[in-house]
Protein backbone atom coordinates (compact mmCIF):
# COMPACT_ATOMS: atom_id res chain seq x y z
CA UNK A 1 0.00 0.00 0.00
CA UNK A 2 1.36 3.43 -0.28
CA UNK A 3 3.04 4.46 2.26
CA UNK A 4 2.09 8.27 1.71
CA UNK A 5 -1.28 9.80 2.37
CA UNK A 6 -3.70 9.02 5.09
CA UNK A 7 -7.43 9.18 4.61
CA UNK A 8 -9.78 12.16 6.20
CA UNK A 9 -13.30 11.86 6.87
CA UNK A 10 -15.35 14.84 6.75
CA UNK A 11 -18.39 13.89 9.29
CA UNK A 12 -19.39 17.62 8.95
CA UNK A 13 -20.54 19.75 6.94
CA UNK A 14 -17.23 22.61 5.40
CA UNK A 15 -15.82 23.85 2.29
CA UNK A 16 -13.06 22.81 0.88
CA UNK A 17 -10.83 25.40 -0.74
CA UNK A 18 -6.82 25.24 -2.12
CA UNK A 19 -3.78 27.70 -0.33
CA UNK A 20 -0.85 27.21 -1.94
CA UNK A 21 -0.31 23.38 -2.04
CA UNK A 22 -2.72 22.68 0.79
CA UNK A 23 -6.40 21.79 1.58
CA UNK A 24 -8.01 24.21 3.61
CA UNK A 25 -11.01 22.56 5.28
CA UNK A 26 -13.40 24.71 6.64
CA UNK A 27 -16.00 24.28 9.24
CA UNK A 28 -19.18 26.79 10.69
CA UNK A 29 -18.19 26.13 14.25
CA UNK A 30 -13.89 25.60 13.95
CA UNK A 31 -11.11 27.76 13.17
CA UNK A 32 -10.00 26.69 9.39
CA UNK A 33 -7.99 22.96 9.13
CA UNK A 34 -4.77 23.06 6.69
CA UNK A 35 -3.58 19.90 5.66
CA UNK A 36 -0.62 19.83 2.89
CA UNK A 37 -1.80 18.16 -0.07
CA UNK A 38 1.10 15.35 -0.09
CA UNK A 39 -0.84 14.20 3.08
CA UNK A 40 -3.71 13.20 1.82
CA UNK A 41 -4.73 9.51 0.43
CA UNK A 42 -8.41 10.04 -0.58
CA UNK A 43 -11.02 12.21 1.08
CA UNK A 44 -14.81 10.55 2.59
CA UNK A 45 -17.49 13.26 2.66
CA UNK A 46 -20.36 12.32 5.22
CA UNK A 47 -21.90 15.41 5.34
CA UNK A 48 -22.41 18.24 2.90
CA UNK A 49 -19.42 19.36 1.21
CA UNK A 50 -18.98 22.79 -0.95
CA UNK A 51 -16.03 22.68 -3.00
CA UNK A 52 -14.46 24.59 -5.95
CA UNK A 53 -12.78 24.07 -9.00
CA UNK A 54 -9.25 25.15 -7.83
CA UNK A 55 -9.36 22.90 -4.68
CA UNK A 56 -10.16 19.62 -7.38
CA UNK A 57 -7.87 20.56 -9.33
CA UNK A 58 -5.61 20.39 -7.11
CA UNK A 59 -7.00 17.02 -5.42
CA UNK A 60 -6.63 15.60 -9.30
CA UNK A 61 -2.75 16.71 -9.54
CA UNK A 62 -1.78 14.79 -6.63
CA UNK A 63 -3.90 11.56 -7.41
CA UNK A 64 -6.62 12.19 -4.31
CA UNK A 65 -10.00 10.59 -4.59
CA UNK A 66 -12.72 12.05 -2.40
CA UNK A 67 -15.54 9.73 -2.07
CA UNK A 68 -19.16 11.25 -1.34
CA UNK A 69 -21.95 9.14 0.77
CA UNK A 70 -25.50 10.40 0.70
CA UNK A 71 -27.74 11.15 3.82
CA UNK A 72 -28.46 7.15 4.40
CA UNK A 73 -24.58 6.12 4.02
CA UNK A 74 -24.80 4.82 0.18
CA UNK A 75 -21.71 5.74 -1.76
CA UNK A 76 -23.40 8.61 -3.57
CA UNK A 77 -20.09 9.33 -6.30
CA UNK A 78 -16.41 10.16 -6.31
CA UNK A 79 -14.52 12.42 -7.86
CA UNK A 80 -11.42 10.34 -9.35
CA UNK A 81 -8.16 12.26 -10.65
CA UNK A 82 -8.07 12.38 -14.10
CA UNK A 83 -4.40 10.16 -14.57
CA UNK A 84 -4.47 6.74 -13.06
CA UNK A 85 -2.07 4.00 -12.96
CA UNK A 86 -4.14 1.68 -14.95
CA UNK A 87 -1.78 -0.42 -17.38
CA UNK A 88 -2.89 -1.58 -20.77
CA UNK A 89 -1.24 -5.28 -20.62
CA UNK A 90 -2.66 -5.51 -17.44
CA UNK A 91 -6.43 -4.43 -18.42
CA UNK A 92 -6.17 -6.76 -21.91
CA UNK A 93 -5.83 -9.36 -19.46
CA UNK A 94 -8.50 -8.59 -17.25
CA UNK A 95 -10.66 -8.19 -19.89
CA UNK A 96 -10.17 -11.51 -21.38
CA UNK A 97 -10.66 -13.28 -18.05
CA UNK A 98 -13.91 -11.64 -17.02
CA UNK A 99 -15.15 -12.35 -20.86
CA UNK A 100 -14.27 -16.13 -20.23
CA UNK A 101 -17.50 -17.58 -18.69
CA UNK A 102 -15.70 -20.35 -17.03
CA UNK A 103 -12.62 -18.06 -15.78
CA UNK A 104 -15.07 -15.60 -14.13
CA UNK A 105 -17.74 -17.97 -12.52
CA UNK A 106 -14.92 -19.55 -11.47
CA UNK A 107 -13.67 -16.29 -9.43
CA UNK A 108 -17.28 -15.27 -8.88
CA UNK A 109 -17.71 -18.54 -6.89
CA UNK A 110 -14.60 -17.99 -4.95
CA UNK A 111 -15.75 -14.52 -3.75
CA UNK A 112 -18.82 -15.53 -3.10
CA UNK A 113 -17.85 -18.60 -0.70
CA UNK A 114 -15.17 -16.50 0.96
CA UNK A 115 -17.60 -13.59 1.93
CA UNK A 116 -19.85 -16.36 3.30
CA UNK A 117 -17.50 -17.90 5.20
CA UNK A 118 -16.07 -14.78 6.50
CA UNK A 119 -19.69 -13.80 7.74
CA UNK A 120 -19.86 -17.35 9.80
CA UNK A 121 -16.83 -16.35 10.98
CA UNK A 122 -17.60 -12.86 12.12
CA UNK A 123 -20.63 -13.80 13.91
CA UNK A 124 -18.51 -16.64 15.23
CA UNK A 125 -22.27 -19.07 15.76
CA UNK A 126 -22.48 -22.68 14.72
CA UNK A 127 -25.77 -21.37 13.81
CA UNK A 128 -24.64 -20.96 10.53
CA UNK A 129 -22.83 -24.28 9.71
CA UNK A 130 -26.25 -25.68 8.04
CA UNK A 131 -26.43 -22.53 5.55
CA UNK A 132 -22.88 -22.59 5.21
CA UNK A 133 -23.09 -26.69 4.23
CA UNK A 134 -25.73 -25.82 1.36
CA UNK A 135 -24.09 -22.77 -0.12
CA UNK A 136 -20.76 -25.25 -0.58
CA UNK A 137 -23.79 -27.78 -2.46
CA UNK A 138 -25.08 -25.55 -4.26
CA UNK A 139 -22.88 -23.08 -5.77
CA UNK A 140 -20.72 -25.45 -8.12
CA UNK A 141 -24.22 -25.98 -9.62
CA UNK A 142 -24.50 -22.44 -10.53
CA UNK A 143 -24.29 -21.34 -14.06
CA UNK A 144 -23.96 -17.92 -13.60
CA UNK A 145 -22.75 -15.32 -11.34
CA UNK A 146 -26.97 -14.09 -11.20
CA UNK A 147 -27.04 -17.65 -9.15
CA UNK A 148 -24.34 -17.32 -7.36
CA UNK A 149 -25.44 -13.71 -5.81
CA UNK A 150 -29.21 -15.77 -5.31
CA UNK A 151 -27.62 -18.37 -3.56
CA UNK A 152 -25.24 -15.30 -1.37
CA UNK A 153 -28.57 -13.94 -0.82
CA UNK A 154 -29.90 -17.17 0.68
CA UNK A 155 -27.19 -17.41 2.78
CA UNK A 156 -26.70 -13.09 3.74
CA UNK A 157 -30.72 -13.87 5.29
CA UNK A 158 -30.41 -16.20 7.24
CA UNK A 159 -26.76 -14.75 8.46
CA UNK A 160 -28.72 -11.44 9.10
CA UNK A 161 -31.92 -13.42 11.34
CA UNK A 162 -29.07 -14.82 12.99
CA UNK A 163 -26.86 -11.47 14.35
CA UNK A 164 -30.76 -10.27 15.02
CA UNK A 165 -30.14 -12.60 18.14
CA UNK A 166 -27.08 -10.88 19.30
CA UNK A 167 -28.53 -7.73 19.28
CA UNK A 168 -30.98 -5.56 20.83
CA UNK A 169 -34.18 -4.69 19.93
CA UNK A 170 -33.27 -1.39 18.99
CA UNK A 171 -30.94 -2.57 16.32
CA UNK A 172 -32.07 -5.33 15.19
CA UNK A 173 -32.17 -5.39 11.23
CA UNK A 174 -35.25 -7.26 10.59
CA UNK A 175 -34.92 -8.32 7.06
CA UNK A 176 -31.96 -6.16 4.82
CA UNK A 177 -33.41 -2.88 3.59
CA UNK A 178 -31.31 -0.19 1.17
CA UNK A 179 -32.00 3.15 -0.20
CA UNK A 180 -33.00 4.13 2.00
CA UNK A 181 -32.35 1.56 5.42
CA UNK A 182 -35.61 1.57 7.32
CA UNK A 183 -33.98 1.37 10.80
CA UNK A 184 -30.76 1.82 12.72
CA UNK A 185 -29.40 -1.74 12.04
CA UNK A 186 -29.69 -1.48 8.22
CA UNK A 187 -28.35 2.14 8.32
CA UNK A 188 -25.12 0.96 10.27
CA UNK A 189 -24.72 -1.99 7.61
CA UNK A 190 -25.52 0.33 5.08
CA UNK A 191 -22.89 2.91 6.09
CA UNK A 192 -19.81 -0.16 6.58
CA UNK A 193 -20.55 -1.41 3.42
CA UNK A 194 -20.09 2.30 1.52
CA UNK A 195 -17.36 2.54 3.17
CA UNK A 196 -16.07 -0.80 2.36
CA UNK A 197 -16.40 -0.14 -1.01
CA UNK A 198 -14.98 3.44 -1.15
CA UNK A 199 -11.20 2.32 0.57
CA UNK A 200 -11.71 -0.61 -1.83
CA UNK A 201 -12.01 2.05 -4.92
CA UNK A 202 -8.94 3.60 -3.21
CA UNK A 203 -7.01 0.95 -3.14
CA UNK A 204 -7.77 -0.18 -6.69
CA UNK A 205 -6.86 3.26 -8.03
CA UNK A 206 -2.83 2.36 -6.90
CA UNK A 207 -3.25 -0.48 -9.07
CA UNK A 208 -2.79 -1.15 -12.89
CA UNK A 209 -6.03 -2.57 -13.04
CA UNK A 210 -9.50 -1.16 -14.13
CA UNK A 211 -12.01 -0.68 -11.49
CA UNK A 212 -15.18 -1.22 -14.48
CA UNK A 213 -14.23 -4.46 -14.76
CA UNK A 214 -15.44 -6.94 -12.72
CA UNK A 215 -16.24 -10.89 -12.53
CA UNK A 216 -19.28 -11.57 -9.90
CA UNK A 217 -20.97 -8.14 -10.82
CA UNK A 218 -20.08 -8.18 -14.42
CA UNK A 219 -23.28 -9.61 -15.62
CA UNK A 220 -25.53 -8.27 -12.76
CA UNK A 221 -24.51 -4.03 -12.10
CA UNK A 222 -23.14 -1.99 -15.20
CA UNK A 223 -23.61 1.09 -13.17
CA UNK A 224 -20.51 1.20 -10.98
CA UNK A 225 -16.83 -0.12 -10.67
CA UNK A 226 -18.04 -3.63 -10.75
CA UNK A 227 -14.79 -4.93 -9.13
CA UNK A 228 -14.52 -2.46 -6.51
CA UNK A 229 -17.78 -4.25 -5.58
CA UNK A 230 -16.23 -8.03 -6.18
CA UNK A 231 -13.53 -7.27 -3.87
CA UNK A 232 -15.57 -5.54 -1.37
CA UNK A 233 -17.10 -8.95 -0.81
CA UNK A 234 -14.86 -10.54 1.18
CA UNK A 235 -14.05 -7.56 3.04
CA UNK A 236 -17.84 -6.74 4.42
CA UNK A 237 -17.78 -8.64 7.27
CA UNK A 238 -14.88 -7.78 8.60
CA UNK A 239 -16.26 -4.38 9.13
CA UNK A 240 -20.16 -4.69 9.08
CA UNK A 241 -21.88 -7.09 10.79
CA UNK A 242 -18.59 -7.86 12.67
CA UNK A 243 -18.52 -4.29 14.00
CA UNK A 244 -22.31 -4.27 14.50
CA UNK A 245 -22.12 -7.39 16.94
CA UNK A 246 -19.05 -5.77 18.73
CA UNK A 247 -20.77 -2.25 19.35
CA UNK A 248 -23.89 -3.85 20.46
CA UNK A 249 -22.31 -5.93 22.57
CA UNK A 250 -20.15 -2.95 24.34
CA UNK A 251 -23.18 -0.83 23.76
CA UNK A 252 -21.06 1.50 21.95
CA UNK A 253 -24.21 2.70 20.23
CA UNK A 254 -27.39 4.97 21.72
CA UNK A 255 -30.87 5.47 19.79
CA UNK A 256 -29.97 9.12 19.30
CA UNK A 257 -26.78 7.80 17.36
CA UNK A 258 -29.69 7.55 14.45
CA UNK A 259 -32.47 9.99 12.97
CA UNK A 260 -34.91 7.34 12.14
CA UNK A 261 -38.18 8.44 10.84
CA UNK A 262 -41.24 5.85 9.57
CA UNK A 263 -39.39 3.36 6.86
CA UNK A 264 -36.27 5.47 7.01
CA UNK A 265 -33.07 5.70 8.93
CA UNK A 266 -29.91 7.25 9.04
CA UNK A 267 -26.87 7.84 11.04
CA UNK A 268 -27.11 11.18 12.94
CA UNK A 269 -23.97 13.54 13.17
CA UNK A 270 -22.78 12.26 16.65
CA UNK A 271 -23.13 8.53 15.24
CA UNK A 272 -21.32 9.66 11.90
CA UNK A 273 -18.30 10.85 14.06
CA UNK A 274 -18.57 7.39 15.93
CA UNK A 275 -18.70 5.44 12.78
CA UNK A 276 -15.45 7.41 11.67
CA UNK A 277 -13.50 6.96 14.28
CA UNK A 278 -14.57 2.94 14.69
CA UNK A 279 -14.02 2.14 11.24
CA UNK A 280 -10.22 4.41 11.40
CA UNK A 281 -9.43 2.76 14.19
CA UNK A 282 -10.30 -0.84 12.67
CA UNK A 283 -8.38 -0.39 9.32
CA UNK A 284 -5.27 0.58 11.79
CA UNK A 285 -5.34 -2.84 13.21
CA UNK A 286 -2.76 -4.71 12.62
CA UNK A 287 -2.03 -8.51 12.21
CA UNK A 288 1.02 -10.65 11.38
CA UNK A 289 1.10 -11.90 7.74
CA UNK A 290 1.87 -15.02 7.37
CA UNK A 291 3.87 -14.75 3.79
CA UNK A 292 5.24 -11.14 4.33
CA UNK A 293 6.53 -11.89 7.75
CA UNK A 294 5.53 -8.59 9.34
CA UNK A 295 2.37 -6.87 10.36
CA UNK A 296 -0.05 -5.74 7.72
CA UNK A 297 -3.17 -3.26 8.66
CA UNK A 298 -6.65 -3.95 7.54
CA UNK A 299 -6.13 -0.92 5.28
CA UNK A 300 -2.89 -2.90 3.71
CA UNK A 301 -4.88 -6.48 3.60
CA UNK A 302 -7.40 -4.72 0.95
CA UNK A 303 -4.72 -3.12 -1.23
CA UNK A 304 -2.88 -6.67 -1.27
CA UNK A 305 -6.13 -8.64 -2.76
CA UNK A 306 -5.90 -6.07 -4.90
CA UNK A 307 -2.45 -6.86 -6.17
CA UNK A 308 -3.68 -10.87 -6.15
CA UNK A 309 -6.02 -9.98 -8.84
CA UNK A 310 -2.81 -7.81 -10.88
CA UNK A 311 -1.50 -10.94 -10.09
CA UNK A 312 -3.71 -13.24 -12.15
CA UNK A 313 -3.44 -10.87 -14.83
CA UNK A 314 0.57 -11.13 -15.02
CA UNK A 315 1.29 -13.85 -13.95
CA UNK A 316 -1.86 -16.12 -14.01
CA UNK A 317 -1.65 -16.58 -9.98
CA UNK A 318 -4.98 -18.31 -9.64
CA UNK A 319 -7.05 -15.67 -7.19
CA UNK A 320 -7.53 -17.00 -3.95
CA UNK A 321 -10.13 -14.62 -2.05
CA UNK A 322 -9.24 -12.93 1.88
CA UNK A 323 -10.08 -14.91 4.85
CA UNK A 324 -9.08 -13.96 8.28
CA UNK A 325 -6.24 -16.17 9.79
CA UNK A 326 -6.42 -15.25 12.92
Amino acid sequence: MPAAGRTYWLTEPCRIRRQDDSVRIERPDASPVHIPITDILDLIAFDHVDINTSALSLLSRHGVTLHILDHYGNHAGHFTPSQSMASAAVIRQQVEISADADRRLAIGRSLVLAAAENLRWALDTELLDPALTSLHAAAPHCKDSADLMGQEGNFRRTAWAVLDTQLPAWLRMNGRTRRPPTNAGNAFISYLNALVYSRVLTALRSTPLHPAIGFLHADTDRRRNTLALDLAEPFKPLFAERLLKRTAAQKHLRPSDFETDVGRAALSKNGRKKIAALVKDELATTVHHRTLKRKVTYEELIHLEALKLVRLCLENTPYKPFRPWW
